[in-house]
């Protein structure tokens, strides 16, 4: 998706949950640690570079982050927005909501862009990809979902 930015420049805007495979796409982080939050490369990295010393059997995004093209077609879009990012706002909000992280995508990053800095603090916190026996994350990531339903999973839950 093409956008204007305030110096009236023209620029595509990206997706922070992109697709591996697109030409385009580049790696921006690697998912670490015990709860597989995504630390930040200090350069991104075509995602070419980087597929094929993936191990056979590991989606890439099970351990990479990686942006893409924010495009019309995407199953998470209505209207010019993302509606991914409007369920992930859905969630409780992370407990520290310090500094945002490092990243090269801000400025053409179509959750920033759409929400700000909330978007942000719960970047690196996002699988692209969720374990089948994580209930909400696969309800966040279907776009069929929509924010009445999260709101009553996350209330019968508590």
């Amino acid at each position: 998706m093409r956008t204007v930015d305030d110096r009236g420049e023209d620029h595509i805007s990206w997706c922070p949950s992109g697709d591996a495979h697109r030409p385009e796409s580049l790696v921006l982080g690697v998912r670490s640690g015990e709860k597989g939050q995504v630390v930040y490369l200090d350069e991104p990295v075509p995602a070419a570079d980087v597929l094929s010393s993936i191990p056979e059997g590991i989606a890439p995004n099970r351990v990479l982050r990686f942006a893409s093209h924010c495009t019309s077609a995407c199953a998470n879009r209505v209207g010019d927005d993302c509606s991914l990012i409007q369920r992930i706002q859905t969630l409780p909000s992370p407990q520290e909501t310090g500094a945002v992280p490092r990243c090269h995508l801000r400025p053409r990053c179509k959750w920033w862009n759409q929400t700000g800095v909330d978007a942000c603090h719960r970047c690196p916190a996002l699988a692209t990809l969720n374990s089948a026996d994580d209930r909400l994350a696969a309800l966040v990531a279907d776009p069929a979902t929509t924010i009445e339903q999260l709101e009553h999973w996350i209330a019968a839950a508590e």
